[in-house]
């Protein structure tokens, strides 16, 4: 048995509906490509901010869920969402094949200045507790950007390594939502190491499959992160181009635990 897994690492932008264009390309890759799942990156229905059109984004998600139901491809969908508890999350939103919503993971480590207090988005997002998730029978977890790698510049709270935990919750693959700052400047490039270094180790570590993509605006810079698939050695054994728009398809070799 496997899994196939399909990532979009596609541009993310404030606008919706221009957000929903990309989603449905995407879509349509997974379903030519017979994926199962289709992972996409933070903020990538909503827009990353914690200001959003509420109602679009509801509406955006009732078309998007048709859609991937139309092509029976589950989601591992990146949103910023208001819940029915009236707060605002950053949220990797898993839905099976046939539109059942499954659950949420919300960011954990959400970013804020190493200050006393902090200010940034660590102040706009709620959170809540590590899970896992069943998909059509396998035990995944979900994490969102800095969830992985605890920038340190930017991270205002302890490292609990989550990667870790799910590991030990008995996470069979983890898909990781990104959308990180991005420029010419040099730093870019430190960034970029940094994340690649962490998701190699982290998955290492954790003898975990990580499943990531990241926001690939502005088009013409190379993204925060790379996109594609690591094996629990810690290898790719998927990746995109490192600027622009692109896809991947890729079998992880898991069983089902039902």
């Amino acid at each position: 048995m496997v899994l196939r897994v399909a990532g979009a690492q596609i541009p993310v932008s404030k606008d919706i509906s221009e957000n929903v264009e990309m989603l449905s390309e995407a879509i349509d890759f997974a379903k030519q490509s017979n994926a199962d799942i289709l992972l996409t990156p933070e903020g990538s229905l909503s827009g990353y901010t914690h200001i959003f059109d509420v109602q679009q984004t509801q509406d955006a998600l009732e078309q998007i869920l048709e859609l991937a139901k139309s092509a029976s491809i589950g989601l591992a969908l990146g949103t910023c969402f208001v819940e029915d508890d009236a707060q605002v999350y950053n949220q990797l939103r898993f839905y099976d094949k046939d539109g059942t919503f499954i659950g949420f993971h919300a960011k954990i480590l959400c970013c804020g200045t190493p200050t006393d207090p902090p200010v940034g988005e660590v102040n706009h997002y709620a959170t809540r507790p590590l899970q896992t998730f069943e998909y059509d029978g396998y035990t995944v977890g979900g994490l969102i950007c800095n969830d992985m790698w605890a920038n340190p510049g930017v991270t205002p709270m302890p490292d609990t390594h989550l990667t870790q935990q799910l590991s030990d919750m008995g996470t069979q693959a983890i898909f990781h939502a990104v959308n990180g700052g991005r420029s010419a400047h040099e730093w870019s490039n430190v960034n970029w190491a940094f994340h690649e270094s962490n998701l190699r180790m982290r998955a290492r570590a954790g003898n975990a499959w990580i499943v990531t993509v990241d926001n690939c605006a502005p088009m013409d810079i190379r993204c925060s992160a790379p996109s594609g698939v690591l094996n629990p050695e810690g290898t790719w054994v998927c990746q995109t181009n490192d600027t622009g728009k692109d896809y991947f398809v890729y079998d992880l070799p898991i069983e089902p635990i039902r």
